[in-house]
This record gives structure tokens, sequence and C-alpha cells, in this order.
């Protein structure tokens, strides 16, 4: 089966859906899709269902009667009929759908796209297909390859989980991620102009329907062009993307107190990572947050990243880059942003705001991506475990040492060992000052009994190059790597 034309990337999905579909049993089986709004889950689907004169039904937000009606009138033009059916309640609609297949005759694809609305309104649904799947459906039933989609993450993630009546019925659990930073610059068209491409992420992120739909395929010509295109597309009231933020947080349905939930994404955009932290900017116990921060990271909103050196300390950061554009630069001035002759203005005032809170910490995530996913044995001095950020404390100073980029991995004998230290400064040509700090961090880490850290190499991410004497410095010593913008987008 042929990947539908005009799909970027996605191989793995598609490979995965084909299989899915292409199964020869008899009994009906189940599959669950899922992923953050915008990236092309039901242009994956109906890409499915096309190629294998599948059943596809999209649910829209309705009470049970609605759903039920729409439903029977989508699954009567699917067979050609003239009337629609009428169901009276989900157990005679599943019971036609499981239909869809007969016994002996081919596997017939049925997608339930924004299953979690269908679910709402109608709690026993679960329930109804895990009936419907069931042992019985090998005599009764056909091959229906069902397949349940759905971009709220908390409710498709427990979907599967502990007592759930679907669990351990599925035979595919499938999410369909954003593209990374390197797929989003091909996607965008920007490889050509590594800065470029990471300003535009540093923004959009890897969401395919920004690309298109939103900004009707405008792309800025160059890095002179990138902030006439924020102010065209992303500052413009007139323009989807203006109120993108917003409505990613209204969509969620397990976000009820949303004044709650948008302070915090307010504070962690704005540079508070810790619950502390939040807690200090909220003016609220630490302990009033857990219920906030639970629900944000199951929604897939932000992510609790551990620190590197303190099992017990972690840090919150924003998942998604345009709602840490809003929350840090355009929420706090959005009245004067509601006016289009003050969009300009806005935009000049904010630049530290955009240099110290999106796209520098944009950055220093980027170079852990790439460092977790593209970088080699060979710059890293061995094959990494995993990436983080940390705080190495120093006792004499009597403060705190913030790493960028920390990769562990782990010796022949099973010992973990420190691989690699690193830096990363978008706009600041790094020189001979930031590999010394570096290397008092690194004998700090080499004071610790806990911490192999002997043949720690250090690493200088920049997004403005380097200076001759780091260069040179890093031509004779194999311990000491440079990585500027064209090595995150084309090397290892």
């Amino acid at each position: 089966m042929d990947k539908p034309t005009g799909m970027f990337d996605r191989d793995f999905e598609w490979s995965e859906l084909v299989r899915f579909a292409s199964y020869e049993g008899a009994e009906a089986t189940l599959g669950v899709v899922s992923g953050r709004r915008r990236q092309g889950k039901t242009f994956l689907l109906d890409g499915l269902c096309r190629v294998t004169d599948g059943f596809f039904f999209s649910a829209s937000e309705a009470t049970e009667a609605e759903s039920l009606r729409q439903f029977g009138g989508a699954l009567a033009r699917f067979e050609g009929r003239r009337t629609p059916y009428r169901f009276a309640h989900w157990e005679e609609a599943v019971a036609e759908l499981m239909g869809l297949a007969v016994q002996g005759g081919a596997p017939r694809v049925v997608v339930l796209d924004e299953f979690p609305f269908l679910a709402k309104a109608s709690p026993e649904l679960p329930s109804l297909l895990q009936r419907a799947l069931g042992p019985q459906s090998r005599h009764e039933g056909g091959p229906v390859r069902l397949l349940l989609c759905g971009s709220a993450l908390s409710f498709m993630g427990g979907l599967l989980s502990g007592t759930a009546p679907l669990r351990g019925r599925a035979s595919l659990e499938l999410v369909v991620p954003t593209l990374d930073f390197r797929l989003a610059a091909d996607f965008w068209g920007l490889t050509a102009d590594p800065r470029l491409a990471l300003l535009v992420n540093s923004v959009v992120g890897g969401t395919p329907a920004y690309r298109r739909e939103f900004v009707l395929g405008d792309a800025p010509s160059d890095v002179d062009d990138f902030g006439p295109w924020v102010l065209r597309n992303v500052l413009n009231p007139g323009r989807p993307l203006f109120r993108e933020a917003r409505f990613l947080l209204a969509e969620e349905p397990d976000l009820r107190d949303t004044a709650l939930y948008h302070s915090v994404l307010a504070a962690i955009a704005q540079g508070n990572h810790t619950r502390g932290g939040i807690a200090g900017f909220l003016e609220r116990k630490s302990t009033d947050l857990g219920h906030a921060l639970t629900v944000l990271e199951d929604t897939g909103m932000i992510v609790r990243e551990p620190d590197a050196f303190h099992g017990k300390r972690s840090a919150y950061r924003i998942a998604e880059p345009i709602l840490t554009f809003y929350y840090a630069l355009m929420r706090p001035q959005w009245s004067d942003l509601e006016r289009p002759d003050q969009a300009t203005a806005v935009w000049e005032r904010a630049q530290p705001t955009f240099r110290s809170q999106i796209i520098g910490p944009h950055f220093e995530q980027v170079c852990r991506t790439w460092t977790r996913w593209y970088a080699s044995a060979d710059t890293l001095g061995g094959q990494r475990t995993r990436v983080e950020s940390g705080i190495v404390p120093d006792p004499v100073a009597k403060t705190g040492h913030e790493v960028d980029v920390v990769v562990f991995g782990r010796r022949a004998d099973g010992r973990e060992v420190l691989l690699a230290i690193g830096e990363a400064k978008w706009n600041e040509t790094m020189g001979l000052n930031h590999l010394q700090r570096l290397e008092h961090i690194r004998a700090l880490l080499r004071s610790r009994v806990n911490v192999d850290a002997e043949q720690t190499r250090l690493l200088c991410f920049s997004g403005a190059g380097f200076t001759p004497e780091l260069l040179n410095l890093a031509e004779r010593d194999p311990g000491v790597r440079l990585i500027d913008l064209h090595r995150l987008y084309a090397g290892e």
C-alpha cells in the first residue's frame, strides 16, 4: 500500500498501520492511535481508509443522540444505502459496525476518529467495544480492523491501562509524534539555512499543520525575513496561530480550572522550571500544584525532566514551542496585540524576552535532542544511555552550576560513566572562558565518589560560532568537541 501523495515522512507510522490493516486473521482486532493535535493523525487514517476501502467516521462534540444520528448517516452513505440508520443506542451501532467485514472475507478497516468525544457522551462505549472484540467475534463477526483515534492524550493513555475495559485488547498502540527539529527543517524547506530553521522551530516546533493550513504555505525567505514572518503569521490577529495556544488549552477535556493551568504554563514559560519556582510565581504552596502539574503532564503540554545529578530534583518544561511563545511573549502583552497596528512595537520591545525565554532555552533543548539521537559514539566517547541537564553544586563557591547537556553511558562491566558535559549558547561566540567553566565543573564532578568522570568529554554548542583560540585548541584536544548549527542539522 503506497503512502498517500503529499504525506511527509511518517514512514514508520504508515508501515505499522499497513501491517495492522493487512493482518489476515479471521478475528476482529483493535488499534489505538494518539498524539497531540495538528500532527496529521486524521490524514494518516483517512489515507489508510482510502487505499483499503475502509470506513472512516470523524466524531464531533455532541450528545449521544446526535452522535448516533451522525454515525448512522455516515455508515449508510458508506454502504450506499438511501436512508440513514436510526440507532437507538450504541449497542446496535457497534453490532452493525462489526458486521462491515464478513466471515471468511477480506479484512475491513474501520476508523473512529476523535473517539474521546464519543466516549464522553457515551461512557459505556469502550465496554461495548470490548464485548464486540471478545472471543465471540471469531464466530459472529468478520475481520474488522478497528482503529480508535484521539488527541486527548490523558484519555487515550487511559484507554488501555489499569482496569479499563479495553486493557489487553489492542494489537496496535501508535503514538504520532511531532517532527523533530531536523525533520521540521526539511518540512519547512529550510535545511539550507540552519539558523533560520532553528528560529522558526523555536516558535512553531514540528507540528505539520502549522506549515500549511495555518500560514498558507508562508515560510520566511531568510533570517532578515524572520521578524516580518512572525508579524505576518503569529502576532497577526487575523491568522489562526495568533490564538492557537489558547485553543490548545481549551480543547483538552481534563483541564477544568483553566485559570490555574494558564498560570502554571506562564510560570514555566517565564523561566520557573522547578515546583518551588512555579509555586513562588503563583504565590501558592508547592503542595497545591501537584494535581495541576500531573494533569498538564498527562495531556502532553509539559514534560518533567529529572536532574542528571539529583534523583529527587526535576525541571518542568513546556513541550510545545507555540505555547512557550504565547505565554512568554504574547500573553503579557495581549491587549496591545489585539490591535494590529501595535504588533511591530510589541515584537521590537520583546526581543530580550525572545532571546532569554524562548530561543535560548529552545536551543538548549535542541542540543540535548541532537546529543540523544544524532551524535555519534566517536563524538561522545561511547554509546550514550541517557541525556539530561542538571545542576552541579560548588561547595567552595557556595553556588550551583547549570549544565545544559549531560551524557551518560555504561561500561562493559555495567557501571555508569559520565561520557560528556556540554554548554549551549545561542547568540554568543564561545571561547576559552566557556571551556574553562566546563573544565571546572568536570573537576567538581571528578571529586564526587558516585560519578565516574575521568574520561568525560567537553561539548561546546554555539549558534554564533567559536573564537580562533577555541577552534585551535579543539583541533589538538580530542576531548573537546565543538558543535555549530550546521553540525546540529547535518552532522554527527
